[in-house]
Formats: structure tokens, sequence, C-alpha cells
């Protein structure tokens, strides 16, 4: 089959459908008659009701669906059984991976891991960020000499002025 247009969406699909302008972009361009082809219907929404919405509205104008893979793969041109399983699964599927990565994060804490980057200013590099500030350099000029970016200057320096508010010289 030839697709006339094609909208290539990276956002994610747990998104609300008014956050997802690829999406809004494809809905906006297909008219009556028109067949909108997804990889699989979880790509019109990861929860229920969007998805269901989405369809809904696709339906009443007369616009078909074309899935690719999953077990709703096929042309649609009406709201189906398999249509709203699909979509059940994605958004169980989902919960699920919330679920599933909420354990691992909380069990990594368990055993004393911290998720994220090491943090790349120590405390020498702070002082030396801290201290050349003072003396009027450029944030720029700060980075290159500490070899660190921009923004990790602009946080050290925001982090000291918000530890100085607050009492806690650091």
């Amino acid at each position: 089959p030839i697709c006339l247009k094609v909208f290539e969406e990276k956002t994610s699909g747990k998104l609300a459908t008014d956050d997802r302008p690829d999406l809004l972009n494809a809905l906006g361009y297909i008219r009556e008659g028109d067949l909108l082809t997804v990889h699989e219907v979880d790509r019109l929404g990861r929860n229920l009701l969007e998805g269901l919405i989405v369809l809904n509205d696709l339906f009443q104008q007369g616009i078909g669906v074309k899935v690719l893979e999953g077990i709703a793969a096929g042309e649609h041109t009406e709201r189906s059984l398999i249509l709203d399983i699909a979509l059940a699964l994605a958004e169980d599927r989902r919960r699920d991976i919330i679920r599933k990565t909420k354990n691992g994060l909380d069990a990594a804490r368990a055993r004393g891991r911290v998720g994220g980057r090491r943090p790349v200013v120590d405390d020498d590099k702070r002082a030396a960020i801290l201290d050349r500030r003072k003396r009027g350099e450029s944030i720029r000029t700060i980075a290159a000499a500490v070899k660190v970016s921009v923004g990790v200057v602009h946080k050290t320096l925001a982090d000291a002025q918000l530890a100085a508010a607050e009492g806690n010289p650091r």
C-alpha cells in the first residue's frame, strides 16, 4: 500500500493527544474516505479512553484505520471488540512498565544505589567555579577553564546562591 503523506512521530504515546503535535497534524490532514495507517493501535494512545476517542472521531468522519501489527492488525472502518481489547492491552502494558520501573528503582534504593549520572562537579571544581565567579569571570570563561559545560556552571552558581539564601553555606 502507498501512503500519500507520512507523519513520523517520536513523541511518547503515553501523552495526551493534544500534547502530540505529529498525531494532531496527521488527524488534521486526513479527510473522509482516507485510511490512517498506524504501526500498532497503541500509537493512537496508550490510554484506553484517549484511544477510543480518537477512533470514534475518525470513524464518525468516515476515516478508516489500518493497523499494521498486533492483535488488531487489519483495516477497520468502525469500532470493534478487537480494537477495544488492543487499546486496553496497550494501557495495561503501559501500567505494567511503570510498575516494574518503580519496583526496580525502589529495590535499587534499598540496596543503596541512586539513579542518574555521577555529579560532574566535585568539591574542588565547585570551589574553583565560585572563586572565579567572585573574581568577575564570565560563565563561559569559567566553563572552559574548569572543563564543564556552561549549564553546569549555571547550576553550580544557582545551587550555591540557594544554599546561601537558606543559611547553609556550602
